[in-house]
């Protein structure tokens, strides 16, 4: 017989360690394994982590077999991780109705449990009894899961159990926006129950989505049939979202070791080396101790501090266990296997030194990991005064399962028994190695023959819909219904995939559905749920910004693959050539780059070779799954009532068609809206006035009450087109939020009435027949809506079934052709359209760290959007939000689609913001548009609602961007048939402008010659030199500035700019750098800061250390109070000022420091240095403030700059708080 080698000596030793510390716990029935002997539950994440030494050994037996007895080892460790894996699928199994439900709710009632009966897998706590919902232990079972699966191990058995899997993608799919309790069942670290965001939850969800996409449960046995499949752009939220939030953990945690398993082995999340480093130094240099690391700073589990007869903390009780943390040996297990992974042998090294010290000695010598170590309660105030230096004890489970489960594995990969790859066969530690840069493959396609013939006519040669058979292209909404029928299963009650919107990463796949290869146009060229697509240059942006997406973000072999359709609404508005728009995109994207993204211009044929597949095999034919499985089929999507047409494909009409055809086909023709309404004639020049719907609930509920004739102030029941305009023109965002319905006049046109004295609305109906002018039809059609109601039929032309909704889908449509935006915006709150993305923007948003307010201020009508709602809910919010202002409500979602475009394309521009207050956004917007056009609230108002979608977006840009910029009425070409006012927007001194936007200014060009003539004369009168300089005719004439109440003051195009600088940072809530942690450190010092009335306590860092979002969160929400914005920024100042004394070395200025005070002190002697100058008639006064204009409009520095005065007025507020009068501030 051959005797041991020395490796098999030492694997016997680490066979017996894993037997006598975790084995020994394993349960022979179900395989779990409980987590003490006193401790009988298995908690999910626990058991995964504790098997991992066992998995090990096993390969590592198989590696190093020296007889058959090593073979036969191998063989049973493998399978007590198979029975292990498999117990907690039963587990699982046995909670489906949990995971069907969460997939639409993601409540924490409906999560799946987080420990369960060791004995018999059922559950040991109620729903609520528990801290249950941990995204990141479902996620590490389904990352170990691909793993374990990929090594070789067989652990999913049938397809009800690949179906379930598959819903279990679906319930971590959306951790990017799940408030969940993280790996340390706590959520908040007050311990109060609160769910938070958890970086750790969201990681190791990305990860378990990358490594489970693709793969055969089945393993080398399996087949089409077995593979999971995943939506790309679900892993790229959760990507996006770590980005943003590493290296804190959480709104409460700044840092936690937690980190360290998405940073590293077992998640490799982090794709950005600096970002891995930045996290493992902040956890190193805030946790780390002589016995391990913290959890996260103050946490105060087991320390003798905390009370062991209540579970939560009070907040200020959190100060008392700064520096006393427990240190848990766990997380240095973690640094060994980082170092393997990394080839660095010295923190290897270094770290099993320092844990081979810790390690506590059982019986016969075998080494336990103890769970933590603690302060003895004795040694308490010694370790406050000198932290790290009092020798601590252990305390908690011995061994803990989890910590001696991953010394083990450390173990045996730092002594060469397992190489890395070994327990990473799917390749993750590689995610932080350099990508090969990707070309974004193009294929254009014409509609139909007539768009083909025009783009020949241009010299362009593209194919069409029809050319391209057999290759079948879809919408991509059609796609998001094929995924819907992904993972049903009938035995177990599961849906399948819920409804919702695919990305571009989904749609730049090409797919194999029944043996055809179909594409799906992009989501953004879709015009059906959202206005934005009906604004040709608005689709060229949005198609500029997804290629440099998918450049930045696809991480798929083969090269995606985007499908750009030009369709009849991209020509211009009489039809008879492409509009300009998209044919310089087009030429652009024949040049090989657009929008710095590399791209590749051709037809689908070329790249079927290099293009990523997907098969779906769920839809085919011997699947049990049936295309027409339920009566509800009618109703797809929530949006089921609008538009579905799709794109036409004329060779499939002759042909008998399958039943995939047949429900693709029911799917576009569920809805497709037949026309009822007459054609619009010609537009004259009499059609002067413009539609700029706005609607209050007064507005409605007086239409209302006069229509079922009650009394009110009005003579007659007189609501003529002229009125219902004008009243719809009455919103004035500039001066006062609430519209006001106008009074109707005696002499106005009457409506037709009834033998009651009523609306006739069936004459009403008789009218719209032969009304052939587009604002005549709305009005028309708003009244039928506000009297009947929209699902009322009007019987149009003897058709039954007409209804109000289906008209003015109807009109919607053809105001989209006459890009009408006013109209537009206003049929679509009307109809109630929401944006299809608007939940996921709103999620970006507040995933990014930046919270949202929805609703003009104060509050309580400005409501805030802290954690991600569900659709339904925050279309609801925002209607309220609005005051029921329909216009008002359609723009605040345009305007966060916007938002969420920049946060994902531009994040700098987000630096130091923290809550965007949308109200506040559309105000000063319309403030700039007042200021620059020199016009009227109510006009800006209106000029606003009618501006194009991509207009608007650039409006919004420069607000946000800090850039000076100006807004100019422009003169459209004669033959446009658009109503609304043209404005065009650009930069002061356009040198650094983007390329859309100088061809904007180029194109402002020509039109302005025909101004410039007119109004030179005009404003040479009016205006300073430098206004002149700056009056030529691609460069903004300077305008009066006025306030926020209209009122026009008399300066130059200079002196408005400190107060719109300070107005507009005001708006978006922007603070200095380190803004934050220095308020912190002044609350050290003092008993608090007085902003507006609202104390700021000093009590609140004795809960929440300086960099918590929960701290600035908890600043922001004090300084929101203050309604006018460049106030707002004047108390930022004034802050910033007084932070300069908490550098000094007093311990306390004591007493609360008044703000506003500061901020009136300052201006008082602002006022005073200018009425000594002579300055007395022009110095105006803010009436709500009291501050004058000129201080605000004043620059931070020089000697009449605001830090100045500031500085005086700290000084002289504080003086008796300082010792030797004040001389510190000299």
């Amino acid at each position: 017989m051959r005797s041991r080698s020395n490796s098999g000596v030492r694997l016997d030793g680490y066979a017996r360690l894993v037997q006598q510390t975790i084995l020994c716990y394993q349960n022979p029935i179900t395989g779990l394994l409980s987590a003490s002997h006193e401790q009988k539950d298995a908690w999910v994440r626990d058991n995964i982590y504790s098997i991992l030494a066992v998995w090990g050994l096993g390969m590592a037996y198989r590696k190093n077999a020296d007889r058959d007895e090593d073979k036969a080892k191998a063989y049973e460790l493998e399978q007590n991780v198979v029975k292990l894996m498999r117990g907690l699928l039963q587990c699982m199994m046995r909670q489906v109705e949990k995971v069907e439900k969460f997939k639409h709710t993601q409540s924490t009632k409906d999560s799946l449990h987080a420990k369960y009966n060791t004995a018999t897998c059922s559950t040991v706590v109620g729903d609520d009894q528990w801290g249950h919902l941990q995204v990141d232990a479902t996620s590490l079972f389904l990352l170990f899961l691909a793993q374990m699966t990929a090594s070789g191990l067989r652990i999913i058995f049938t397809l009800d159990e690949v179906a379930f899997i598959q819903n279990l993608v679906f319930y971590i799919e959306a951790a990017y926006k799940v408030a969940d309790y993280g790996m340390w069942e706590r959520g908040d670290k007050t311990n109060q129950g609160i769910p938070e965001l958890n970086a750790s939850s969201v990681g190791m969800a990305k990860a378990a989505l990358e490594a489970i996409d693709e793969l055969d449960l089945f393993g080398a046995h399996g087949g089409r049939k077995s593979v999971i499949h995943v939506l790309p752009d679900e892993v790229e939220h959760c990507q996006s979202i770590l980005f943003s939030m590493l290296p804190r953990a959480s709104t409460s945690k700044e840092i936690d070791a937690g980190l360290l398993s998405i940073i590293s082995f077992p998640a490799f999340a982090v794709e950005d080396m600096n970002l891995v480093n930045v996290t493992k130094n902040e956890i190193i240099s805030k946790l780390q101790g002589r016995y391990g690391c913290c959890r996260f700073l103050r946490d105060g589990y087991k320390t003798p501090r905390e009370d062991p007869n209540r579970l939560h903390y009070d907040p200020a009780e959190l100060k008392l266990f700064e520096n006393i943390e427990c240190e848990w040996p766990v997380f240095w297990t973690y640094f060994i296997i980082d170092g393997v992974f990394n080839g660095d042998a010295v923190q290897v090294q270094e770290y099993r030194e320092a844990l081979e010290g810790i390690l506590i000695r059982g019986k016969n010598g075998i080494h336990l990991v103890p769970e933590l170590y603690a302060i003895p309660p004795n040694k308490v105030d010694e370790e406050y005064k000198n932290p790290h230096t009092v020798d601590r004890v252990p305390l908690g489970k011995l061994p803990h399962l989890w910590g001696q489960s991953l010394y083990i594995l450390s173990s045996l990969l730092a002594e060469g028994f397992l190489a890395a790859g070994e327990i990473d066969p799917l390749n993750r530690r590689f995610a932080t190695s350099v990508k090969p840069d990707v070309v974004v493959q193009v294929t254009v396609l014409a509609e139909n023959s007539y768009v083909q013939d025009l783009l020949r006519k241009h010299g362009i040669d593209v194919q069409s819909i029809a050319d391209i058979h057999p290759i079948r292209v879809q919408p991509g909404r059609i796609l998001s219904h094929i995924y819907a029928k992904l993972g049903r299963n009938k035995n177990m009650k599961l849906s399948g995939r819920p409804y919702r919107h695919i990305g571009v990463l989904g749609t730049s796949k090409l797919y194999v559905i029944r043996n055809q290869i179909f594409t799906f146009t992009p989501q953004f060229t879709d015009q059906h749920h959202f206005y934005l697509a009906l604004d040709n240059e608005m689709i060229v942006e949005m198609l500029r910004i997804e290629l440099a997406y998918l450049c930045t973000c696809w991480r798929m072999t083969g090269r995606p693959t985007l499908t750009f359709p030009i369709t009849h609404t991209m020509l211009t508005n009489d039809g008879s050539d492409i509009h300009p728009a998209v044919l310089s995109t087009i030429r652009k994207l024949e040049d090989g780059y657009f929008g710095g993204a590399r791209v590749k211009l051709g037809s689908l044929s070329e790249f079927l070779t290099t293009s990523f597949y997907t098969y779906l095999t769920f839809l085919d034919p011997d699947c049990d799954e049936k295309l027409f499985n339920d009566t509800s089929e009618g109703r797809f999507s929530p949006d089921s009532d609008s538009d579905l047409g799709g794109y036409l494909e004329e060779t499939y009409k002759q042909e008998s068609q399958d039943e995939l055809d047949q429900y693709i086909n029911h799917l576009l023709q569920s809805t497709s809206l037949k026309c009822y309404l007459p054609p619009l004639r010609k537009k004259t020049s009499e059609d002067s006035h413009v539609f700029s719907a706005v609607h209050s609930t007064r507005d409605i509920l007086s239409v209302m009450a006069k229509a079922k004739g009650l009394e009110m102030p009005f003579a007659h029941m007189t609501l003529p087109t002229k009125v219902l305009s004008a009243h719809r023109k009455s919103l004035n965002l500039v001066d006062s939020p609430q519209p006001l319905l106008k009074q109707a006049h005696e002499d106005d046109f009457q409506w037709p009435r009834d033998d009651h004295g009523d609306v006739d609305c069936e004459k009403l109906v008789e009218q719209l027949k032969d009304c052939s002018n587009l604002q005549e039809q709305a009005d028309i059609l708003y009244l039928l809506y506000v009297i009947k109601g929209p699902s009322w039929d009007t019987d149009l032309s003897g058709q039954h079934g007409v209804t109000v909704q289906s008209l003015l889908s109807e009109l919607y449509g053809k105001a989209g052709l006459n890009q009408e935006w006013g109209l537009i915006r206003y049929i679509s709150g009307l109809l109630r359209k929401k944006v299809e993305v608007l939940a996921e923007a709103c999620t970006d948003l507040l995933s990014h760290q930046t919270q949202l307010t929805v609703g003009l201020p104060p509050e309580p009508r400005e409501k805030i959007i802290s954690a991600p709602l569900p659709p339904e809910e925050l279309t609801k919010l925002i209607y309220e939000a609005s005051g029921q202002d329909i216009s008002i409500a359609v723009l605040t979602q345009e305007i966060v689609v916007y938002l969420a475009m920049y946060v994902r394309a531009q994040p700098s521009l987000f630096v130091e913001m923290l809550r965007l207050r949308i109200g506040l956004i559309i105000q000063v917007m319309a403030t700039e548009l007042a200021r620059s056009l020199n016009c009227s609230g109510e006009e800006a108002s209106e000029s606003l609602m009618n501006l194009s979608p991509f207009d608007m977006k650039n409006l919004l840009h420069h607000i946000l961007s800090g850039k000076e910029f100006g807004v100019e009425r422009s003169v459209r070409p004669i033959h446009s048939s658009t109503s609304s006012p043209a404005i065009s927007i650009h930069e002061v001194g356009h040198t650094g402008v983007t390329k859309t936007e100088r061809s904007g200014i180029n194109r402002l060009r020509s039109e302005m010659k025909q101004l410039f003539s007119m109004s030179q004369a005009a404003f040479s009168s009016s205006h300073s030199s430098k206004s002149m300089r700056s009056s030529t005719p691609s460069s903004p004439t300077g305008t009066s500035s006025s306030d926020s109440g209209g009122h026009h003051m008399g300066w130059g195009e200079r002196q408005g700019q400190w107060l719109r600088r300070r107005r507009l940072d005001g708006a978006i809530n922007r603070v200095p750098v380190g803004f934050y942690q220095k308020v912190w450190k002044i609350l050290q010092k003092c008993h608090g800061l007085s902003i507006d009335g609202y104390v700021l306590p000093s009590s609140t860092t004795r809960e929440m250390t300086p960099q918590e979002i929960k701290f600035a969160v908890h600043v922001e929400s004090v300084l929101n109070r203050v309604p006018q914005p460049e106030y707002r920024q004047l108390l930022v100042e004034a802050i910033m000022v007084l932070t300069l004394l908490s550098d000094t070395e007093m311990n306390s200025i004591g007493g609360i420091i008044h703000v506003d005070q500061i901020v009136q002190v300052a201006n008082q002697l602002f006022m005073q240095d200018q009425m000594s100058a002579g300055a007395m008639d022009t110095l105006e006064k803010d009436q709500a403030t009291g501050i004058c204009h000129f201080f605000y409009d004043s620059a931070p520095s020089g000697a009449y700059g605001t830090m100045t005065y500031l500085t005086k007025a700290v000084a002289s507020h504080l003086q008796e708080l300082l010792p030797n009068s004040g001389c510190q501030m000299q």
